[in-house]
């Protein structure tokens, strides 16, 4: 390997991990956001406990999401010196704000909303962590802003003196309509893994009670667990419902912004009118003359591209051929096994969190708790599958615009465009390998500890000392002030 696949790989593999935290961040903020004011509202200690419980778990994944963020902005300067060289006046604006605005907003009130029980009035304490979450999403708007620049330029024009992409329109980079398809879907997507996160343990936690015989009207299993995973099942029902509209939305953004990407999904090898969705092929899909196509939808891919399900979709062959005339001889074709599969488990994957999301409402219905082992084991097993789903869609949304970096705008600037083998840092192979070796050590410890702590604060479950305090007044804010606490 040459140091352009050494440094994809590391940028591929430090990316998919840090991806794998932010969905739960998004996600998880207002849903404990949403705890804590459904405490406020009914006073219930059940829910006070929840928000003290699933924001341990929040805080933890937090840190390390921003530990392992913070790799990648240092990577465009280190391993892609000339990709940050031709967009660094355009990134500029939304990473500073992301910065300046979003993660302070986020940070600032996090600490106040750590340290602020039973410090600040209850209304106000809930402010801080709805600003939390508010913070978080902002955050994610920017970032996905600066990543759909790349997938569909707007708002810039090219300096031939330079040779560089310069901002000339911010307000129409904010407004790109690719970023504007990409953050629901993402939210959505960030939800989806949350409410499943949530629903997954309260799930386990229901069951695991409910066998030792606590199913009273008072017991943690119906006070508490019960209402936790009724409201993650309802999130969940929503936000896969959301996903679906948005994923549509985006993939007939995909057929104008980047057919290549939207033939690729399907290894579409020619055009057809009225093209199937493949749910089965065979064949090595790079070689696409070989691939078959085993059981498949008729017209579903022409719908997807066109709402039509006689629509017309270009081929991976033609496309080749369009852009060898248009950008010079190359190969224009992204991997098609990794875009084909990557699709199909973006999609299929969510399966796990809707079939948690339908049994749950089922074995919950009526005031029932359940204790039925496989229900356990099913709320354990869906936990893991929105974290892949997320990251196949990234990887799908990443790997489809190869060989770009910054793909052709196909009504824009002609000129802002650029392949990644022109964006890599010159440097030697050894150099880039040895931090590849290293980051992914360090990515696995950092693995291993995020899955220790997580393990280790669900398996204790909420605390008695998260119980509220109350004083002999029933006025809280003169009660023993503690911060969220990850002490047994």
């Amino acid at each position: 390997m040459d140091a352009l696949d050494v440094s994809r790989w590391q940028f591929g593999i430090t990316t998919v991990y840090h991806f794998l935290l932010v969905p739960l961040t998004i996600g998880l903020a207002p849903i404990v956001a949403a705890m804590q004011t459904m405490w406020v509202i009914t006073g219930k200690d059940s829910w006070y406990r929840l928000t003290k419980f699933f924001g341990k778990l929040f805080l933890v994944n937090f840190a390390l999401g921003v530990a392992t963020g913070i790799v990648q902005e240092f990577q465009f300067g280190m391993n892609w010196s000339e990709y940050s060289r031709f967009v660094g006046d355009v990134f500029g604006a939304p990473l500073a704000l992301e910065g300046l605005v979003a993660f302070f907003l986020e940070s600032t009130f996090l600490g106040l909303w750590i340290f602020g029980w039973q410090r600040l009035p209850k209304v106000v304490h809930l402010a801080t962590i709805w600003l939390v979450a508010i913070g978080v999403n902002a955050s994610a708007y920017f970032i996905i802003a600066a990543n759909s620049w790349m997938q569909h330029p707007v708002g810039a024009v090219y300096n031939t003196d330079t040779g560089r992409a310069e901002l000339v329109d911010f307000w129409a980079m904010l407004t790109n309509n690719t970023a504007l398809a990409a953050f629901p879907h993402a939210v959505a997507g960030s939800f989806l893994t949350a409410a499943t996160f949530v629903a997954g343990i309260a799930g386990w936690w229901m069951v695991r009670n409910a066998r030792r015989g606590d199913v009273g009207p008072s017991s943690e299993a119906r006070s508490m667990f019960r209402p936790a995973a009724r409201l993650a099942f309802v999130v969940m029902i929503a936000s896969g419902a959301a996903l679906a509209i948005t994923g549509d939305v985006q993939g007939k953004l995909m057929f104008e912004q980047q057919p290549m990407k939207m033939a690729s999904a399907e290894s579409l090898c020619h055009t057809e009118t009225g093209a199937s969705f493949s749910i089965l092929t065979i064949g090595t899909h790079n070689n696409c003359d070989s691939v078959q196509h085993i059981v498949a939808i008729p017209g579903l891919t022409s719908f997807l591209a066109k709402s039509d399900l006689d629509a017309t979709v270009q081929g991976v062959t033609e496309l080749q051929q369009q852009y060898e005339e248009q950008y010079g001889p190359g190969n224009y074709r992204p991997n098609l096994f990794v875009t084909y599969w990557a699709f199909r488990m973006m999609i299929g994957l969510a399966a796990g969190s809707a079939v948690l999301a339908l049994a749950g409402l089922w074995v919950t219905r009526g005031g029932r708790v359940p204790d039925q082992r496989w229900f356990s084991r099913l709320s354990l097993l869906a936990i893991p599958t929105p974290f892949l789903a997320n990251s196949a869609g990234w990887i799908f949304t990443e790997m489809g615009r190869q060989p770009w970096i910054v793909a052709p705008n196909p009504s824009g600037v002609d000129m802002i465009r650029l392949t990644v083998d022109q964006g890599v840092s010159d440097h030697p192979v050894a150099l880039v390998a040895a931090s590849l070796a290293t980051f992914t050590v360090l990515y696995a410890g950092l693995g291993a500890v995020w899955f220790l702590l997580m393990r280790r604060y669900v398996q204790a479950g909420p605390l008695e000392h998260d119980r509220h305090p109350h004083d002999d007044d029933g006025d809280d804010t003169d009660a023993d002030a503690r911060p969220l606490s990850f002490a047994y």
